[in-house]
């Protein structure tokens, strides 16, 4: 009850509506009286000016601008840890039981080869360097180079 009381007591104060025109009487004569209006004054009311929305500039979002300063090295579960296969894998792979003994064929595999010294199944690349021609096989480009000029130019040295 308390708070109903105080609750009606923040209400505003309600706006006094002016009566509508009275009717006029049948022996009264007929006078054209102007329309009351009803609205209330606006005088205080501000407007705003001309608002105009601008298109932003067409700067391609790029959601590798930050990077994250942390960085974090392998440790023993990210190492061991491979995400598990989609449905779509699982049917490729043959099912679950065929990937489940591809991969006890593969863990013993990787024991044999750990307890022989022999090498790893899977290998880093190594790159080779790049084609080198030996010097008789520039002498001999160079040559043909010439050749093909036919005094065209005369030869570099």
């Amino acid at each position: 009850m308390l708070l109903a009381g105080i609750a009606q007591a923040q209400q505003a104060a309600p706006v006094a509506v002016p009566d509508p025109a009275p009717v006029p009487s049948a022996d009264a004569p007929a006078v054209a009286a102007a329309p009351i209006s009803t609205a209330l004054p606006q005088d205080n009311v501000t407007t705003l000016g001309e608002v105009r929305a601008l298109k932003p500039d067409d700067e391609p979002l790029d959601l590798y601008r930050f990077k994250n300063p942390v960085k974090f090295g392998d440790n023993r579960f990210s190492r061991d840890w491979s995400e598990p296969p989609s449905p779509e894998q699982v049917s490729m792979g043959g099912g679950y039981i065929m990937m489940g003994v591809v991969k006890g064929v593969m863990a013993a595999a990787k024991g044999v080869n750990k307890l022989t010294g022999g090498p790893a199944q899977i290998q880093a690349a190594v790159a080779r360097p790049p084609p080198e021609l030996s010097a008789e096989q520039r002498q001999r480009a160079l040559r043909f180079s010439q050749e093909q000029d036919a005094g065209d130019a005369p030869p570099v040295k």
